[in-house]
């Protein structure tokens, strides 16, 4: 069940990814780009998405083969948590988006999404890491 509530949740990920170019200005302030890193960010940008998409999907397909310990399951479960706490980790030493947290949604769509990366690396670290028969997911 925690898997597929994980899989669910990279959608609602997809919500906030919809939002980030009107809340950073992203027209205003990559207008001053040269146009091939304009492109470039946007590029870089679209691919994030479909890892995201990627994620959640192979997550709701696989779930079951995910709690029973299949190898190659395991073995995605462990990138995808990989993939979490590098972001993270972003997000808590990288990324200071205080001058952006302008409006009390904001702030609460913030800090819910470091709880979300939170959520996925314990879920996905713990598939990869804890022998099958121990997951009860």
């Amino acid at each position: 069940m925690l898997l597929l509530i994980a899989g669910v949740l990279h959608f609602t990920i997809l919500i906030a990814s919809a939002l980030v170019p009107r809340v950073l200005d992203w027209r205003a302030n990559l207008a001053l780009l040269h146009p091939f890193l304009r492109r470039l960010f946007w590029i870089y940008g679209v691919f994030i998405v479909l890892v995201i998409i990627g994620f959640g999907t192979l997550t709701l397909v696989d779930s079951a083969a995910m709690a029973t310990g299949e190898p190659v399951a395991r073995s995605l479960a462990a990138l995808i948590a990989i993939f979490w706490f590098a972001r993270l980790l972003v997000q808590l030493f990288v990324f200071d988006c205080r001058e952006f947290l302008t409006s009390p949604f904001l702030k609460v769509g913030y800090h819910g999404l470091t709880l979300l990366f939170v959520y996925f690396t314990v879920i996905y670290g713990w598939v990869a890491l804890i022998p099958p028969h121990n997951v009860h997911l």
